[in-house]
């Protein structure tokens, strides 16, 4: 494999990880930490103690919170910030990346008040070469077994074949895996609406529901979230796929998910502002709740599990009294 320059924009667990695969590739990377304090810690010990410890950055990765060097130059930009950064971080640097820079999208969200997707804020303030050529990488994956080397398969979305093919070949590893697909649209749903759905997966474990409920409510919930990506102009069968219900289960059960543990506590009585304030990284279904809730009234889905959720993390409504109205609505077809 061929030395390729990239950036990784964000230091969180993620990023972090990003960093360290391809790192570890043989690829030259630089790490972009906005806090400099920080980043001059992450680039002396090299370890990031407070989102990934106990990995060590490969020599390969340089550390900086210099903004238009870390993508200056850069083959590949990627961005791993929480979305509801994307619009001003990447307006910082739109006309600093070269115009053959590719940039790959591993932020998931929708932006509040446009209720746009990434790749539409994308459009609305990258120069139109590098928008049209730009990826989006989602899928099943915690920061912490990709830092350790464990096998993960993800899935890089792309309107452009030749960009998403070269995306693919050079970032592909032995334990990271990468498939391609063109519907951009419904690789960012299903990666921004399966975290609403994490929470309430965590809440009915955290209430003591057990296993049965909660794999009815993930099935449901994917249920939902093709149904208002179809609506939006997705494809049916990317939710089928690792971007949909691959990245659902995994957000939904696993003990790393930021958001089921957001859904956990609730589900044990705590408050979200008390559950905010104990938690280091964003647990990005907190604001994808709302904006969710906005979209769908918007585009006339019906999408119970998402105004649930929106009642609980939004308007104070108690859990169990949210929980029960969900419970009783009508019985339907499975298929409605």
């Amino acid at each position: 494999m061929s030395t390729t320059d990239i950036a990784v924009i964000g230091a969180g667990s993620y990023g972090t990880c990003l960093a360290m695969l391809f790192g570890n590739a043989g690829h030259s990377v630089s790490l972009y930490c906005r806090n400099a304090a920080q980043a001059n810690e992450l680039e002396t010990t090299r370890e990031n103690k407070t989102y990934l410890p106990g990995y060590r950055l490969p020599d390969q990765v340089r550390v900086g919170s210099d903004l238009g060097a870390a993508v200056r130059n850069k083959q590949f930009v990627v961005g791993v910030t929480p979305s509801h950064g994307v619009r001003e971080l990447f307006g910082q640097i739109a006309n600093v990346m070269d115009p053959d820079t590719i940039v790959i999208n591993a932020s998931k969200g929708l932006e509040d008040g446009t209720l746009d997707t990434i790749d539409a804020v994308y459009r609305d303030i990258l120069p139109e070469r590098i928008a049209n050529r730009a990826t989006f990488l989602s899928g099943p994956t915690f920061a912490s077994e990709i830092a350790a080397g464990l096998p993960a398969a993800i899935v890089l979305a792309g309107r452009d074949p030749e960009t998403c093919a070269a995306a693919q070949q050079a970032l592909t590893t032995l334990h990271f895996r990468i498939y391609t697909t063109d519907d951009v649209l419904g690789v960012l749903i299903g990666g921004a609406l399966k975290n609403v759905v994490a929470i309430g997966a965590g809440m009915a474990d955290g209430l003591g529901f057990g296993s049965n409920a909660r794999v009815a409510l993930i099935t449901r919930g994917l249920a939902e979230i093709t149904r208002i990506g179809v609506a939006l102009g997705a494809h049916a069968l990317t939710f089928a796929g690792l971007s949909g219900v691959g990245d659902l289960v995994l957000t939904c059960s696993g003990d790393a998910s930021r958001n089921r543990r957001v859904g956990l506590a609730l589900g044990q009585g705590k408050k979200m502002p008390e559950i905010l304030a104990e938690m280091r990284q964003v647990a990005e279904g907190v604001k994808t709740t709302k904006v969710a809730h906005e979209l769908v009234a918007k585009i006339g889905v019906e999408a119970p599990i998402i105004d649930v959720m929106y009642a609980i993390i939004h308007q104070g409504v108690p859990v169990r009294e949210a929980i029960t109205g969900l419970l009783t609505r009508p019985a339907r077809s499975e298929r409605d």
